[in-house]
């Protein structure tokens, strides 16, 4: 099973190259703007370096959301067309699970994992795993920092809302605990997206996924 890979959710562009259970390649360029100019030739480069022809992929993948309206687009668009034009599979990963996959498995196991970006507009957009598990409890959601959910164990943190949301939890007396992992990438995507391929998880479209309205109007909205 050969997997492309790619991510512009958040500030950094990536993809990678997966295959049997191993990363062949990967390349990211870490920065807040710039995704649809570098993901194509971030794509090339990987499937250069892993010797993959793009005709043996068995899947493209790429992050949905939650993240920023142009660089989800620009992932978007390149993981469908490539999908489109080589006839197989375009895979959806949420920027939840790409987080969750980047941490060991180790610290999952026995404790919940949150996963919290920041919304920018005063809110964080958190998606919550049980220990040990693959998938989230439920969809992403948009919440204020006083209305983060109760939890029965102090969670594991990651996405760059992590410091935000553990504070507010300190704030309740609840100790979580940030994992340093702040950005998905796009080789934790492609795991997710096997995962998904196999059946080991429900299908996810690769189509825009946004908790919240965009904060850009596109033409002819006013």
């Amino acid at each position: 099973m050969r997997i492309l890979a790619v991510d512009g959710a958040l500030a950094r562009a990536s993809a990678a190259v997966w295959a049997d259970g191993q990363v062949l390649a990967r390349a990211a360029v870490d920065g807040a703007r710039g995704q649809p100019t570098v993901l194509p030739g971030l794509a090339q480069q990987v499937l250069r370096e892993a010797g993959v022809a793009a005709t043996g992929l068995d899947a493209v993948a790429a992050v949905v959301g939650p993240g920023g309206f142009t660089g989800l687009r620009a992932a978007l668009a390149l993981a469908q067309g490539l999908a489109l034009a080589l006839g197989c599979p375009a895979i959806g990963v949420t920027s939840g699970e790409a987080l969750a996959a980047g941490l060991p498995a180790a610290r999952r196991a026995t404790r919940p994992v949150w996963t919290a970006i920041d919304s920018r507009r005063g809110r964080v957009l958190l998606e919550c795993f049980a220990p040990g598990a693959d998938a989230a409890l439920g969809p992403p959601v948009s919440l204020a920092l006083e209305d983060l959910p109760d939890c029965d164990a102090p969670p594991l943190l990651a996405g760059d809302a992590a410091e935000l949301v553990q504070a507010a939890l300190a704030a309740r007396g609840v100790a979580a605990e940030l994992s340093g992992h702040t950005l998905p990438d796009a080789a934790d995507v492609a795991a997710v997206a096997a995962l998904r391929l196999a059946g080991r998880l429900p299908p996810l479209a690769a189509l825009p996924l946004y908790v919240e309205p965009p904060a850009v109007r596109m033409p002819g909205q006013g």
